[in-house]
């Protein structure tokens, strides 16, 4: 277990999880998702209304909050990728204009269009 920010994390096992968490964040923004999730919510609300044994309520209970636990952490692992990600453009944004205000070299200029991508919108 590391401490380290998701982005600034190195080596294979990284970009793994990196590429699971883009997928899974993908799946669950979608409205099919979102449709799932209404009828888990409905499937566990008749359970309620059929008064099964204690057993089954306890059991969607704790479906509906692994689920729950899961989705928070796919968040806040995005979440926190992303403001990295534009942090770093920030910075490269801040740079490159100082670096013009100033009159240098054209280094921070090179490092925002690599931070930016503007190569790749062309």
């Amino acid at each position: 277990m590391t401490t380290d920010h998701p982005a600034e994390r190195g080596g294979a096992g990284r970009d793994r999880f990196a590429s699971f968490s883009d997928r899974a964040s993908n799946v669950t923004s979608s409205p099919l998702f979102y449709v799932l999730c209404v009828l888990l919510v409905l499937g566990t609300v008749a359970l309620h209304l059929t008064h099964p044994p204690l057993s089954w309520l306890i059991f969607a209970g704790d479906l509906m909050t692994s689920v729950n636990l899961l989705l928070l952490a796919l968040l806040k692992n995005t979440e926190r990728r992303d403001m990295h990600a534009v942090h770093r453009k920030l910075d490269a944004i801040a740079a490159a204009l100082l670096e013009q205000r100033e009159g240098t070299s054209h280094e921070a200029a090179d490092e925002l269009r690599r931070t930016i991508r503007m190569e790749e919108e062309q």
